[in-house]
């Protein structure tokens, strides 16, 4: 079960805030144009909200399955939209539950659900 303080909260976005910046500077230091590099690199809320799920699946021993499941995904293989279909569904189950913990990152849970929602 995700258990959310206010506390929490800040130091997970004053974490991911770092990460955001890091990762622009990087793209940026290697030649990107700035404007498509802030446009492409995701918000503060969305790395937060990767993390969370990313906690979820460790702490019920589900992170490597997962991620095989991501990868077989991609494959091309006979069974590549099952895995995809499988994982998608964890996925939305798992940001169901980061919404409900942390109202304030619905909005970003949105964006992550919109591109894997259950079809």
């Amino acid at each position: 079960m995700l258990i959310m303080t206010t506390d929490r909260l800040q130091r997970l976005r004053a974490d991911a805030r770092l990460e955001r910046e890091t990762m622009l500077e990087h793209r940026v230091r290697d030649g990107e144009d700035p404007a498509t590099a802030y446009a492409e690199v995701p918000e503060v809320d969305d790395l937060v909200v990767r993390e969370l799920r990313d906690e979820l699946l460790e702490e019920r021993g589900r992170l490597a399955e997962f991620g095989l499941a991501r990868l077989a995904a991609l494959s091309g293989g006979a069974d590549a939209e099952e895995h995809r279909r499988n994982a998608d569904r964890v996925e939305f189950e798992l940001l169901r539950e980061i919404a409900d913990a942390a109202p304030q990152l619905t909005v970003a849970v949105w964006r992550r659900s919109a591109s894997i929602a259950p079809r």
